[in-house]
């Protein structure tokens, strides 16, 4: 958790920013790369393997929420006339 939680805070933003759902993709994959790295070190009964593994899957999804937050944000922040997105 404090891996993942060091991986959001230390990203910058800069132009040209990808979309929002770009980034949700970015984050999802980035909590499945741990996911699938911690399944290999994973010990017990395959149901308590399972059972830990979706477990921080879903803590890694709460990490990110304020993180995807904050990104919108910033989105919104930069959609003025003299600013483009990139075109997703």
């Amino acid at each position: 958790m404090k891996e993942f939680n060091v991986l959001l805070n230390q990203q910058v933003f800069n132009d040209p920013l990808i979309s929002e759902e770009d980034m949700v993709t970015v984050v999802n994959d980035w909590v499945n790369l741990y996911v699938n790295y911690y399944r290999q070190h994973v010990t017990g009964e395959q149901q308590e393997q399972d059972r830990a593994l979706q477990e921080l899957q879903q803590e890694l999804n709460i990490l990110a929420k304020p993180f995807l937050a904050k990104y919108k944000d910033i989105l919104k922040s930069c959609k003025h006339p003299n600013h483009k997105l990139p075109s997703s």
